[in-house]
Parts: C-alpha cells; structure tokens; sequence
C-alpha cells in the first residue's frame, strides 16, 4: 500500500509517523493520563515505544491505511497521532487520536480531526466515518460534538481494556451524506 499523503492545515501537519517519531511520542505516551484514556498501557520504555511505531507501521500489510503524525508545524515537532483504522475499503472507518497533554485545550484535535475526515470522505469515498470513546473521556467527547458527529448511542460492554477490564463505549460518527451536505452549506470549517 502506498505512503500516506500529507494533509496541511494552519498549525499542523499530518505525515506518515517514522521511527524517529519516537522520542517525542514516548514524551507523552508514558503519561498516566494519555494512554488509559484511549484503551492503551501507557508505555514504559523508548524501545516500546518504537516497536509500537513499527506496529503502527505493519497495519498497511493487513489493508489499514497507517498512522499519522500530527506535527505541530511553529517548532516541528511531532504531538499526537491521528488515523483511521478498522478500515473498510468504500465504505467506513474509524477514526483515532491521541495528542500530548502539553498542547491540549488548544483545539488541534479538531483541526486535525476535520483534516482527516476530509480526506476519508473525498479521496477514500467512505461512507461512514466512527469514533468510539469512553464515557468517563469528557475531552473527546466534546471533540467529537465539535467536529459534528452524531452521538449514536452507547455501546454496552463494548470494549475490551488492555487490562482485561470490559468497558462500557460511546460511539459518534458522521456519514458522507452529513459531511457533503455541511461542505454545500460552508458549515464545515
């Protein structure tokens, strides 16, 4: 499968994440706070974090698209990762983000959750766009109520934790239809 392209927007930048990615990532993947919130062991080690990275990258050989990583563009470096997996070629994906603590409450998961779904709809013709999150995670839920996803309703029981825990999941998504009709209306900005 072919390399991700690189989306742009005003204050970041989304590319393909690379092993060197991996110092800035483990800033924050290690933190309490980052990885529980997501469904994930924070990491533990730099090398864990790196084989994560590689991980990330292998997805292309299961017919996933890859990952990105969102690049705060005023000092370069690399704050969050963004992707849509669980993809299913023409018709839907869902779509994962996680930034670091430090540039939280400035709105970048938005803007590069609106990128990403730009390009989902426009280039990968998906009809469906999902994004699940934990009822406790109030920030990505209100990204998700930002970004103009439908709130579909909670699924019980629906996740397996990495700690074995099964949790309870909202889950909000979007559809092409929605997401073209707010394009004709200048209400996707």
């Amino acid at each position: 499968m072919e390399k991700l392209p690189v989306l742009i927007t005003e204050r970041i930048l989304l590319r393909e994440i690379e092993e060197y990615d991996a110092s800035d990532m483990y800033e924050y993947a290690r933190l309490p706070m980052v990885g529980p919130n997501a469904g994930w062991q924070p990491h533990v080690s730099l090398s864990e974090t790196k084989a994560v990275i590689r991980l990330f990258q292998g997805k292309k050989k299961y017919g996933q698209l890859g990952v990105f990583s969102i690049i705060w563009r005023e000092n370069n470096k690399m704050i969050g990762t963004i992707e849509l997996h669980s993809y299913v070629r023409n018709h839907k994906a869902e779509l994962g983000y996680t930034i670091n603590p430090e540039y939280w409450g400035r709105g970048i998961a938005v803007e590069a959750s609106k990128k990403v779904i730009s390009w989902g709809f426009e280039k990968l013709l998906l009809k469906r766009i999902e994004c699940m999150t934990f009822p406790s995670n109030i920030q990505s839920r209100r990204v998700c109520e930002k970004i103009g996803l439908t709130y579909e309703g909670l699924k019980r029981k629906g996740y397996l934790n990495y700690d074995g825990t099964i949790k309870d999941i909202d889950c909000y998504a979007i559809t092409d239809d929605e997401y073209f009709q707010r394009i004709y209306e200048n209400s996707w900005r």
